[in-house]
């Protein structure tokens, strides 16, 4: 395994200092193996996950083989095992909630402004997609410049990511709107 820690602590994970030894106290194994997971971008040893999650390796191979079975984490190998997050089951989650918790048309202005953010980055960067961006863009750039170049790179392409998660949170919306009439109306 590489030096580099394939868990991201900058979003999931446990926290540090003193908020970790509450964290140790106030959840338990099946909390802290699920919030150490939640931040392994990687495919990360059950022995690390355990050491992260302060439990032993057995704990957290149990809490794993849950959460494999509930689509929350996936796993590749054998001997050893590694596990990531199940990058999948969170955008369906991300998904769900948008259409459960946003109208149609409050989804469907998101998409509208997030268009419009795209339509600009075109322009901007002179480029149908993020990926299309030529490297000669940062070439006769300022330094300074080079920075806000990448941020709006990054930018963009969350507002792809973004524009896809909301399309599929209309679909869905509009699905169960529509299931939820006909079940109305046969009632």
């Amino acid at each position: 395994m590489s030096d580099e820690n394939p868990i991201d602590d900058t979003t999931h994970g446990p926290p540090a200092g003193t908020a970790r030894t509450q964290w140790q106290e106030e959840r338990t194994t099946f909390q802290r193996v699920y919030d150490v997971i939640t931040g392994a971008t990687e495919y990360t040893s059950a022995k690390e996950i355990g050491e992260r999650a302060d439990c032993s390796t057995d704990g957290a191979r149990r809490v794993l083989s849950q959460l494999i079975e509930m689509g929350i984490v996936e796993y590749q190998g054998d001997r050893p095992r590694e596990y990531r997050r199940n990058d999948s089951y969170f955008r369906w989650r991300r998904v769900d909630t948008l259409a459960r918790e946003h109208s149609v048309s409050d989804l469907r202005e998101q998409v509208d402004a997030l268009l419009e953010e795209d339509q600009s980055f075109q322009d901007r960067f002179e480029a149908p997609d993020p990926n299309a961006v030529s490297p000669a863009v940062f070439e006769h750039v300022e330094h300074e410049s080079i920075h806000e170049q990448w941020e709006g790179l990054t930018r963009w392409r969350s507002v792809r990511e973004d524009l896809e998660v909301l399309q599929q949170a209309i679909h869905r919306a509009e699905r169960d709107s529509e299931g939820n009439a006909k079940t109305s109306a046969s009632a």
